[in-house]
Order: C-alpha cells, then structure tokens, then sequence
C-alpha cells in the first residue's frame, strides 16, 4: 500500500501547491509528503515539481502523472467501495466543505452520529463561506448556498432559507429605521456585506410587491466569514443580510432586530453538491442522506 499511500500524497500536494498543506492534509508531517514524492519521482526516473524555496509547481511529467493518478484512485474508490458495500462495512475518508455559519450550526451536530453508526469512515471536514471548487481541491462533496451554475456537478437541494435584513437596536437608534430597500440606499444606510476572493456581487436581491429588484447597497465593513458580519451587527455597525435560522435566537432575544420588513431577501438555497463519480461511492452516499435528513429534522422540514 505505500505506493497507493505516495500516489495519495502526490495528488493533495498537486492540488494543494504544497507539501506542508498536503501533510497537514493527509496528517503526516511535511517532510513525509516530501520524502513520498521522492520515492515516485525515483520510481518513474523524472521529476514530478519544480520546487524553490517560495513556490512548488507540476512538470510537464507532473502534469500527465497527475491525470493518470486520479484515475488510479478512483479505481481503488471505486472497488472498495463496491465490495465495502456488498459486506456492509463502508471504509475510507470524506473530504467535505460547508459554509462557515450553516456548517457550524447544521452540518458539525450531525456528524458524531454518522461516525458512531460507521466508524471505519473518516471525515475530513472545511468550513468556509468562501467559494469552493468540488473539483480543483479534491473534495468528494460540498454544501452550499446560493443560486448554482456549474453543470458538472450532481446536485442534490435540501431547502430553501427564509432570509431577513436584521440591525441591533443601537444602530436603529442611531441611523432610523428602513422599512424597504429604497431607504437602504436613500438613506444610505451601512450594510455589512459578506465578500470572498474572486466575489464581485454587492447588491441585494429584494422582493418588492412579489417582484425581485436589486439593490446596490454599500458599507464600509465587508468579511468572507458571515460569522463576523454578525458580530459586526451585533456591535451596531450596520445592517447584515442572513438565514433566519443563523439569527432567529437572537432576534427573538432583542440582540438583532428585523428591518425593511416590506422587502424581505430573497430566499436562499441549500445544496449539496458533488462530482457525478460519487454516485458510485457508497460512503458518500451515505453521508449526504445522513446530513440531509438531519438538516430536514432539525428545520422541521
């Protein structure tokens, strides 16, 4: 198994540009993933990177190894997989991302559960709100919100969240109380908006009289963690757009108020997603219906 081990460890460095993130990763320390991939590169007689002291690149070698290695792991998956399934007994790792918010208050509750009923799978396990790609970093499935786009992927929807725009009280004290999204922008209200590398959207899609209409709101505080544009409302910065149900505890307490009532956001869609492959993989399989039917369970849905 030490050449499968190598080819594992060549493919998270490959996807992660690193040796470090890949050992971190893979939970060996950086100069094992090193020593791995010296051991293929002295296997296939080239070269799998250009290393320097800053930066770590494939070769041309790398860049066709990388391809053929994939595949190789896939098979293996895909195998194990089959005869995990025939005895009953699914085995491997999972590696997973969900935004921060929704991943901490949904997704981390129900995975004790998932492994105390299969043990023999481990589950890796990112939250951010940033944007994921499934694909280029290595994950077997993601949970995401929003509108989707990217056809590649299988998609399963598990719900739709109500949204509400929400201030604390101080901030209403200080800076009057918007009832719609045109006083957000007339009155140039602060918004706290919620921005990842890459991002360019900082509008808010209002329902007006059952239409949607788009709202170019602005602030001067902006985050890729939704956590901290909480924080950031709870503390009076400004007005946050989030899921009831991140917020719904604090409102109810009086901490956060809920503003421009007669515009409410538009709802906000909750996926997972995953590569098509995965539908072959029982362990997969079966933690997406775990987390979708502990999600549904714990909306009331």
């Amino acid at each position: 198994m030490a050449y499968v081990s190598n080819l594992k460890t060549f493919v998270r460095v490959y996807e992660l540009g690193s040796m470090s993130a890949a050992g971190r990763d893979l939970r060996v320390s950086a100069a094992v993933a090193s020593s791995r991939i010296s051991e293929l590169e002295k296997h296939l007689g080239v070269r799998l990177f250009h290393r320097t002291t800053r930066s770590l690149r494939p070769t041309q070698q790398g860049e066709i190894f990388y391809k053929g290695a994939t595949r190789i792991l896939e098979t293996i998956d895909e195998v194990e997989g089959q005869i995990a399934e025939i005895t009953a007994s699914p085995k491997g790792t999972l590696f997973v991302a969900a935004p921060l918010g929704l991943g901490k208050k949904l997704i981390t509750p129900l995975i004790p559960e998932f492994k105390e009923r299969y043990p023999d799978i481990n589950v890796r396990l990112r939250l951010s709100d940033r944007k994921i790609d499934v694909a280029n970093e290595g994950l077997d499935l993601a949970f995401v919100t929003g509108d989707l786009t990217d056809s590649e992927l299988r998609v399963r929807h598990i719900c739709d969240f109500e949204r509400i725009l929400c201030a604390s009280p101080s901030y209403i004290a200080e800076h009057g109380m918007p009832r719609s999204g045109d006083d957000l922008v007339t009155m140039a209200h602060k918004c706290l908006l919620l921005r990842y590398p890459g991002a360019s959207e900082f509008f808010w899609m209002l329902k007006v009289d059952g239409k949607l209409k788009r709202y170019d709101v602005s602030g001067s505080l902006e985050s890729d963690d939704g956590d901290v544009l909480t924080s950031w409302a709870l503390a009076g910065c400004g007005i946050v757009n989030k899921p009831l149900f991140e917020v719904a505890a604090l409102v109810e307490a009086g901490e956060l108020v809920k503003v421009a009532a007669d515009t409410p956001p538009t709802p906000l869609p909750f996926s997972c997603v995953y590569p098509h492959k995965r539908l072959q993989d029982p362990k997969a399989r079966l933690f997406i219906e775990h987390i979708v039917d502990g999600c549904h369970a714990a909306l009331g849905l």
